[in-house]
This record gives C-alpha cells, sequence and structure tokens, in this order.
C-alpha cells in the first residue's frame, strides 16, 4: 500500500440518515491535488447506523485501531487491517467495495463486515485479496472477480452468512471458507470460470470447512497413474480441494460439472461407463472411488450439472470414469420420481421388493448436502417418503419440500452383506 502521504483521524464517525460525512470529508480534501494519499486510523472509528461514508484514498487501520461499521461505508481505493474492525450484530451495516480502479484488500488480521457488495468495473478480476475478510450477513457478487488464491487470501463466512449474484463475472478465485452446519453453494472459481461446490456440514455444531476450486490438471500434484483398479481415467482439467478445519462429520459433496472445463466423455460416459467423484487419499497414496449420482441437466446454472456423493474423507476431489458394476440382482426396483399429489399416482418413493430386507436404512439429501428424510426399516406400506421432510434435518418436521432434484442412499441387508444403492430423486410438488 502507498504511503506518500499520512493523515491520522481519531475522532468518532456519526451522523444522520443520508449524510455522508467525516471520512468522506477528509478524502475530500486530503486527496485534492494530491495523487496516492492515505488516511491511516490509530484510533477509534465509528461508523453509527443510518450513517454513509466514502473513503477515496487508501485506508489503513494500525494495530491500534479500532474500527466498527454500523451504517453504510464506500471504499473506493485499497483497504489495509492491521487492527479490529468489526460491526453490530443486530444492526445493518454493509460495506462496498466500489470503483474504477484495482482495489488491494490486505491486512494481517480479519477484517468483519455485516454485509458485503462487491462493484468494481475496472477489470474483469478487479479485487486482489491479500488478506481475510469475513461476512456476517449476506455478501453481493455483483461485479468483478476476487482474485486471492494468488496472495493466499481468503472470504470467510460465518455461520449465518449466504452470498448472492454470483456469476462467470463475481465469484471468488481463491480459498472460501463457511462455518457452521447450514447448507451452502461455495461461491468459488477459476479464472473466467464460477464452479461451485455444495455441501452442508451436518446437524452438529462447530464444523468449519475450507473449499477452492482449480482449473488445473491434477496430475501434477499425486499422479492419476495411482488410483483404484477400477478407475479408468480421471479428469485432468479441474480440481477442488475441500478441508474440514473443524468437526468430525462426513459431508454429502456436490461438484459442479461445466462443459466448458469438464471433458465432454464426463457428459457421454457409454452404456458401460458411469462417472463417479475421486479423492485423493493419504494414507493409500491414491485416488480412491467415493462412487456418486450425476442430477440431469439444472436449468437456469451456469453449469449444467451436479454430481453427488457420500464422501468418506477430505482432500483434493475430481471425477472419474469407472466401468459399470455388474447389474445388481432385482432384489430391490427404485422408483425414482414422485408427485405427491394425492392423486394415487406416483405419491411415494417406491422401492420395490424392500420388505424382504426390513434391515434397511434410506436417507434423502437436497442438493446442498442437507439430509430433508431419514428412516429405518422403510417398506412399501407404512414407512415411505411422500415428500415431506421427517424433521430430523433443519428442515422443518412437515413442510412439503419445494421441487427439485435430490440425492437418496439405501442400505439394505441381505443376510450375507450390507448393499448400497445411490441415485437421484426427483420431486414435483408443484
Amino acid at each position: 500500500m502507498k504511503k506518500n502521504n499520512i493523515y491520522k483521524e481519531k475522532t468518532l464517525v456519526s451522523g444522520s440518515a443520508n449524510q455522508s460525512i467525516a471520512l468522506g470529508l477528509f478524502a475530500g480534501l486530503f486527496t485534492c491535488g494530491v495523487a496516492n494519499a492515505q488516511f491511516v486510523n490509530s484510533g477509534d472509528v465509528n461508523i453509527t447506523d443510518n450513517t454513509i461514508v466514502a473513503i477515496y484514498m487508501d485506508y489503513e487501520n494500525v494495530p491500534s485501531g479500532n474500527f466498527i461499521n454500523d451504517g453504510q461505508l464506500y471504499i473506493f481505493q485499497n483497504w489495509k487491517n492491521d487492527g479490529l474492525v468489526t460491526y453490530t450484530e443486530n444492526l445493518k451495516g454493509a460495506t462496498f467495495f466500489v470503483g474504477s480502479e484495482d482495489q488491494f484488500i490486505d491486512g494481517t488480521e480479519v477484517s468483519n463486515f455485516k454485509n458485503t457488495i462487491f462493484r468494481n468495473v475496472s477489470s474483469p478480476i478487479p479485487f486482489h485479496l491479500l488478506g481475510k475478510i469475513a461476512v456476517g450477513g449476506n455478501s453481493e457478487f455483483d461485479k468483478g472477480v476476487i482474485q486471492a488464491g494468488d496472495y493466499g487470501g481468503k472470504v470467510i463466512f460465518r455461520e449465518k452468512a449466504a452470498h448472492t449474484l454470483t456469476s462467470d463475472l463475481s465469484f471468488v478465485d481463491g480459498q472460501v471458507e463457511k462455518d457452521g452446519v447450514a447448507a451452502f453453494e461455495f461461491p468459488v472459481g477459476d479464472g473466467n470460470y464460477f464452479r461451485p461446490s455444495y455441501h452442508a456440514s451436518g446437524t452438529g455444531n462447530g464444523g468449519i470447512y475450507t473449499t477452492q476450486y482449480f482449473n488445473k490438471n491434477s496430475n501434477s500434484l499425486h499422479s492419476h497413474d495411482s488410483r483404484d483398479k477400477d478407475i479408468l481415467s480421471i479428469n485432468q482439467n479441474e480440481y477442488w480441494e475441500v478441508t474440514q478445519d473443524q468437526g468430525a462429520e462426513k459431508i454429502i459433496l456436490s461438484l459442479t460439472m461445466d462443459n466448458r472445463t469438464t471433458p465432454a466423455a464426463f457428459f457421454n460416459p457409454g452404456d458401460d461407463y458411469e462417472v463417479v467423484i475421486t479423492r485423493w487419499d493419504n494414507a493409500s497414496g491414491e485416488w480412491v472411488n467415493e462412487k456418486g449420482a450425476v442430477s440431469d441437466p439444472l436449468p437456469g446454472k451456469p453449469y449444467e450439472k451436479l454430481i453427488t456423493a457420500q464422501v468418506s474423507g477430505y482432500g483434493l476431489f475430481t471425477m472419474a470414469l469407472v466401468k459399470k458394476a455388474p447389474p445388481i440382482s432385482e432384489e430391490v426396483e427404485i422408483f425414482n420420481a414422485l408427485s405427491p399429489n394425492d392423486d394415487g399416482l406416483n405419491d411415494s418413493f417406491v422401492i420395490k421388493g424392500i420388505d424382504q430386507f426390513p434391515d434397511n436404512q434410506v436417507e434423502i439429501y437436497n442438493r446442498w448436502g442437507v439430509k430433508v428424510y431419514e428412516a429405518k426399516s422403510y417398506n412399501e406400506s407404512d414407512n415411505m417418503f411422500r415428500g415431506y421432510s421427517d424433521g430430523r434435518a433443519t428442515i422443518k418436521r412437515g413442510d412439503k419440500l419445494p421441487t427439485g432434484t435430490y440425492f437418496y442412499i439405501l442400505k439394505y441387508n441381505t443376510g450375507n452383506k450390507v448393499k448400497e444403492r445411490t441415485g437421484y430423486l426427483y420431486i414435483n410438488n408443484q
């Protein structure tokens, strides 16, 4: 960050609604006829509710600086935080990174914001994140990619945080951390491609996960020649790195498939092959088959499909082609569509023949990895899924689930072995 001119501000920033004051006025005074001016805070700044503040110069919050934003803060130049940046939880502070010049976001300490808006038209990648920012409310990705991977930066979403407007024009190229158990679409991508992954960290407490997408060949990190014997080939174009920084649960992971980056063979594997998720397993020193199921096309998304699996570990993930296993005997037949409108047709999730295997378990997840239904001793009469949540997850019991594609896991004991079937289930609740 440039330090041609340094000015210190220790005053309390406050004001009435629709009033642009203090920092904006200082910026206007100090930048008049002065290039690359910088504003340094070593004291206390408090932007109160219903206050609008604009910073038109480079801003630095030094270790002794305390910066609280509960109003609307507009940052037009670079931002650096080595002190405390925070907000009041029950207020609606918003921080706008806006402008027509590239912006560097730096610092040794996390900048905590309630809501953020990224809107910069200077270039396709105008935001350069060298430090860490954390969002407690919503992050609006309006215009401009956040480059964090090249600098070791990170965007953190707190437990109840979310994001909107992500697209090929605005996402995080680097690490994204999500705290808590809520379902989440990780707004990650690389270069010109928004390639999110989805998952929830279960129904426990304290889960923290970090994800990054790479439009690169993972063979350079771990040889694709070291793989399960049933894996025929591995996606050479892309991979995700998913780490569990805190927690113990295994996740239902969904990766996106995009014909601009995902090889054509994974969209058209043929009759003898199928697509699965593969993970590099450090313990065995090879790429392992995590299985999975591929969804139908998803209209209205910048990517075409999802591939979903309940994964057994963490690390590097991508897709692989495997030879289809011999057909499972017709012990059970799964009907993977239902329209629970009480017309007597397809009102429930039918697994024909499951009555022969009462030692069974059925789990159903939405595409974000949230469990919406779970049952043991599933049968064809009085213990069936009818398109409603069973209340054992984050979806309220008795809620009618929205129309869409869901992922199921069926496990049943034949007496000789426990078999597992997975796939997609379509619910039409219209």
